[in-house]
């Protein structure tokens, strides 16, 4: 690592970040210089548990369709390249860089905790969202199995979930889904960023491929969750011609609804990414940006709501114009039903007298 937190490209084989610099709150990072010539061992996925003292987090974000949700993970191994996400590791001392990728943090708890805050008297259902984050079928979630945990007791509570996921491990889990899908308790946003897997390999490298998300769709479907095809990020000049297609493969896979996102880049994001064309897109990295900060008033990013997801200008509404018109002759426009809250019951407790009715 140089100065600048960059990594040998053989320690980091695999990893979308190209560096590791600090965070904002740890600027003490970029005073690590790594020794000339020295062999390093290759980057290797670290796992730390956590104890929560609290499970739901809240939102009041008007860009947002929900106001609660769990995340089980901290950090996500799948590396995309562009996750808006990565920023929230420098509240841990930690690198929104290959840290983030790496250095995975578990929440063990999340069941019990989301058991205990679902049953107390004051908490009042609405849909809960899981995975906007961090993956919850990210792979450590083979093994450990917080997320479905977590969802059998969702699934006890009749209580209604909406799941965003590029993790494949959602099928292990249709036991579970299937029936809450059938009481109108579940719904599923799958992300496809492009069909091409080479490049997928590059940008969101420890990720299923496109072709292996898109039969995740079809087993999802085929098992009667509703399933919406999230076309997120769209990333100028590197992916936006793909976005019809993308489209018509969700469809053709079943999904019945589909949204799409700007690509964002908040806060050190802006600089991962910008460090990631450097080194695989190099010819291509000035017309990305430039379509960005066409957008955004002549920066990488603005984070004001109501603009964050979308942008601004021409270009931002041609994306837009074209989506709407793949997604009319597609059938993608429908709304998906909501999701039922008059289901929602705390199940008794042990020692809890039963109602005679």
């Amino acid at each position: 690592m140089d100065c600048g937190g960059r990594i040998d490209k053989a320690r980091r084989r695999g990893r979308g970040a190209v560096s590791n610099a600090a965070g904002r709150f740890d600027l003490a990072r970029n005073a690590e210089p790594e020794e000339a010539g020295e062999p390093r061992p290759p980057l290797r996925t670290e796992l730390r548990l956590e104890e929560a003292r609290s499970i739901i987090a809240w939102n009041r974000s008007p860009d947002l369709p929900f106001d609660r949700s769990i995340n089980p993970y901290r950090g996500c191994e799948h590396g995309c390249s562009y996750c808006f996400a990565r920023p929230t590791h420098a509240y841990l001392g930690l690198s929104p860089g290959l840290d983030f990728e790496t250095r995975l943090i578990a929440r063990p708890n999340a069941a019990q905790l989301l058991r205990r805050e679902l049953s107390a008297r004051s908490y009042r259902v609405a849909p809960i969202a899981l995975g906007t984050n961090t993956d919850p079928y990210q792979p450590v979630e083979r093994d450990r199995r917080i997320t479905r945990r977590c969802l059998k007791v969702l699934a006890e509570f009749n209580h209604p979930v909406a799941i965003v996921t590029k993790g494949t491990l959602i099928e292990r889990d249709l036991d579970i889904l299937a029936p809450m899908a059938a009481r109108g308790l579940v719904r599923v946003g799958i992300s496809v960023t492009t069909l091409d897997a080479r490049l997928s390999r590059r940008m969101e490298p420890r990720a299923p491929t496109p072709g292996r998300r898109l039969r995740a769709i079809r087993r999802l479907a085929d098992a009667g969750v509703p399933v919406r095809l999230m076309v997120a990020p769209v990333v100028p000049a590197l992916t936006d011609h793909e976005l019809e297609a993308i489209m018509t493969a969700g469809r053709d896979a079943g999904a019945v609804a589909a949204s799409w996102i700007m690509l964002r880049l908040p806060r050190e994001v802006a600089t991962l990414w910008r460090e990631w064309l450097a080194e695989h897109e190099p010819g291509r990295a000035a017309r990305v940006m430039a379509r960005l900060r066409e957008m955004h008033g002549g920066r990488d990013y603005d984070p004001r709501w109501g603009h964050r997801m979308r942008g601004r200008g021409h270009y931002a509404a041609m994306i837009a114009a074209r989506f709407a018109a793949a997604e009319r002759r597609l059938g993608l426009n429908g709304a998906l039903p909501d999701l039922r809250c008059d289901l929602f019951r705390a199940p008794p407790k042990p020692g809890d007298q039963l109602s005679l009715f």
